[in-house]
């Protein structure tokens, strides 16, 4: 009897699966499965253990920018013992108050570098604050709104804090009819615990304040000549009314990520209000940072 081709694969096929295995390759290809079992395992762990790993560096980010970020978060984190040194880097006292047409909220922060209170620092800040408080509350003592409305909103935010330097800058809102805003950015020298003012930091060296001066103007005229919307109050021979004329040395100033001085003027001081508070970047090739 002739077998069609397909009969012939079918009675291979029974006689593979009936080939007898040795006890010793079937333990082998079981011991192969397991083995392979617990190597799935084993990489499944590492990458749950990477994952997790990832997700606490981004934690631990996150709680550091919000601490920097937020006085109310730096303070309730002092409670936290692991986390009570990220906290400490600012923290806080609150100045608050309502009394009919007056309102004011006034965050204080206080700073310290390697775990060390900076009295002179914040000593300078408190006093700072208290100008703030003081005015307020002859405001609201002396009625000098009448039936207006007065607040005075002041927060903080951490803009510089690199292996040197830590600028602190307190950002004022008081609004009276209209709104003015007024900021003070405190820069610290961590090595000193000194807070330096550009003064300090071109001692010696008034040819480059000049030169900081002189690209501000150049940057006032730049932008005012590329747009129509911005100006600014500066001196000059073409400009002869009265406004910037120069760093005195005393001005508010942070380093941004590219190690560059940025000047920054209250609402009012170089420009109409309605620009705001207005910042300059000096090219380190003006600086010689």
């Amino acid at each position: 009897m002739e077998y069609s081709d397909k009969d012939k694969l079918l009675k291979m096929k029974d006689s593979y699966e009936t080939i007898p295995v040795p006890q010793a390759a079937r333990n082998a290809v079981i011991d192969g499965i397991d083995k392979g079992k617990r190597e799935k395992k084993k990489i499944q762990m590492i990458k749950i253990t990477k994952r997790s790993a990832v997700s606490a560096a981004a934690a631990a980010a996150l709680i550091t920018i919000m601490a920097n970020a937020s006085p109310v978060t730096a303070n309730a984190m002092e409670g936290i013992p692991v986390l009570g040194a990220i906290a400490k880097v600012v923290t806080f006292r609150t100045f608050e108050d309502m009394n009919e047409n007056y309102e004011a909220k006034i965050d204080i922060p206080k700073v310290s570098i390697d775990n060390n209170d900076n009295y002179k620092v914040n000593h300078s800040i408190e006093e700072y604050a208290n100008q703030l408080i003081r005015e307020y509350e002859k405001q609201v003592t002396e009625n000098l709104a009448g039936k207006g409305h007065y607040s005075v909103t002041s927060g903080y935010e951490v803009v510089t804090d690199n292996k040197k330097y830590l600028s602190l800058r307190i950002n004022t809102t008081v609004i009276m009819a209209s709104g003015a805003e007024y900021v003070k950015i405190f820069t610290i020298d961590k090595s000193t615990g000194n807070v330096v003012t550009l003064k300090d930091l071109f001692r010696g060296k008034e040819d480059v304040l000049n030169g900081i001066g002189e690209n501000i103007k150049k940057q006032m005229k730049e932008q005012m000549a590329s747009d129509d919307s911005k100006i600014y109050f500066y001196h000059s021979q073409e400009h002869d009314e009265d406004g910037f004329t120069g760093i005195k040395g005393d001005e508010s100033y942070y380093f941004n990520d590219k190690g560059e001085i940025v000047i920054v003027f209250d609402e009012y001081e170089v420009a109409p209000g309605y620009m705001g508070a207005v910042e300059f970047t000096i090219p380190n090739s003006v600086t010689g940072l």
